[in-house]
C-alpha cells in the first residue's frame, strides 16, 4: 500500500546514531528493568510502545472497546512509538520496551486469535514501522517468572490475567513463539539465573558482534 504523502513518515536525512533495539516477552519477565538498564549503559532513550499520550488512555481502550477498535488503538500507539523512534535514534541509541510483535501476540491472546490473523492487519502499515536492529525476545521457565511476579511493585492488569484468565499464559508463550519464527531480527534470549546485568552484557555483546 502506497500511503497519501500526508500519512507518510516524516523524512529524515539525519542518519541513525545508533541502535534500535527491542524487547518482547510476557508481562513481568523484566522487559522494564533491562530496558532501563541497557538505555543507561548505553546512554539511550528507552521508551514504551504505549507511550503517552496513549498511555493514560489504555485502561479506557481495553474496558469499553470491542476487538477491532481496541487493535486500531493498540497500532495507533505502535506507529506513535515508531515516530518517536525515528526521531529518537538521530541523537542516539534507542531502547524499545515492547513494540509490534507484542500488538499482535497480546491482542491475539486476549480475543482469541491466531497472531497472524493481526499481523494481517499491521501488514499494510509495515512500511511506516522503523525496523529494529535488533528484537530480544526474552523467555524464562514458569516458576522463574512467578517468583519474579513476587517482586513485582507496579502490578497491572496485563500482570494478574497472565495466571488469572485461563491458558493466558500458556496462550501468549505460543503467541510469541509464532511471531518470532517470522521476526528477521529476533533474538531468542533465556533469562532463567541471569541478572538483568548479565542479560544487558549478553545484549551488548551482540550488537558488537553485529557491527563488526
Amino acid at each position: 500500500m502506497i500511503l497519501p504523502a500526508a500519512y507518510r513518515p516524516v523524512p529524515r536525512t539525519e542518519s541513525r546514531q545508533g541502535p534500535f533495539v527491542v524487547l518482547e516477552g510476557v508481562s513481568g519477565i523484566g522487559k522494564s528493568t533491562l530496558t532501563a538498564l541497557l538505555a543507561h549503559r548505553m546512554n539511550a532513550t528507552s521508551l514504551h510502545t504505549l507511550a503517552d499520550p496513549h498511555t493514560g488512555w489504555s485502561p479506557e481502550a481495553n474496558e469499553q472497546l470491542r476487538s477491532l477498535p481496541q487493535f486500531a488503538f493498540y497500532l495507533s500507539g505502535l506507529l506513535h512509538a515508531s515516530d518517536l523512534v525515528r526521531q529518537a535514534v538521530t541523537v542516539g541509541p534507542v531502547v524499545a520496551d515492547r513494540y509490534a510483535s507484542s500488538v499482535a501476540a497480546c491482542h491475539a491472546a486476549v480475543h482469541g486469535l491466531d497472531p497472524a490473523e493481526v499481523g494481517v492487519l499491521i501488514d499494510p502499515f509495515r512500511p511506516y514501522l522503523i525496523v529494529p536492529d535488533a528484537t530480544f525476545y526474552l523467555t524464562c521457565s514458569e516458576a522463574t517468572l512467578r517468583s519474579r511476579m513476587t517482586g513485582k511493585l507496579d502490578i497491572k492488569q496485563d500482570d494478574t490475567d497472565l495466571f488469572d484468565v485461563a491458558d493466558r499464559y500458556k496462550q501468549l508463550l505460543e503467541n510469541f513463539e509464532q511471531v518470532a519464527t517470522s521476526d528477521s531480527t529476533a533474538v531468542i534470549l533465556p533469562t532463567d539465573d541471569q541478572s538483568p546485568d548479565q542479560l544487558a552484557d549478553t545484549i551488548a555483546a551482540h550488537l558488537e558482534e553485529a557491527r563488526a
